[in-house]
């Protein structure tokens, strides 16, 4: 039986389904704190269930990205606010290898948001 978060990913495309399938596992394998669900029809990401970042596509490009919740805490050049005022995202070409260090620092980075205090969690 698939699962309705499963859903969302074996809907998509190739090279999309690979490269979030991709991500999604190396999200969840940066802390065991971390778990996923569905918000708003992404899926979302949770650190001890608050809410750090989400998977998505463009919808004028269909490229896959990673939203940072607390992305104004985050300083990566990488990062991308746009007109957002919290959020910020990371986008990805799915067409390429993923640049997993570059992932890795920022999803180390917010994750030290939570874990230090600066976002507290309840």
């Amino acid at each position: 039986m698939i699962r309705e978060i499963d859903s969302y990913y074996l809907n998509k495309e190739e090279p999309n389904k690979s490269c979030l399938l991709t991500l999604r596992q190396f999200i969840l394998n940066q802390d065991g704190h971390i778990s996923e669900t569905r918000k708003y029809g992404m899926p979302c990401f949770c650190y001890k269930n608050k809410m750090f970042c989400y998977l998505w596509t463009d919808k004028k490009t269909d490229s896959p990205y990673i939203l940072m919740v607390e992305g104004k805490h985050l300083t990566h050049p990488k990062l991308e606010a746009g007109n957002r005022s919290r959020m910020k995202i990371l986008t990805i070409d799915p067409t390429i290898d993923l640049p997993i260090e570059t992932i890795g620092s920022i999803l180390n980075q917010a994750l030290d948001l939570y874990r230090n205090g600066t976002i507290r969690i309840k």
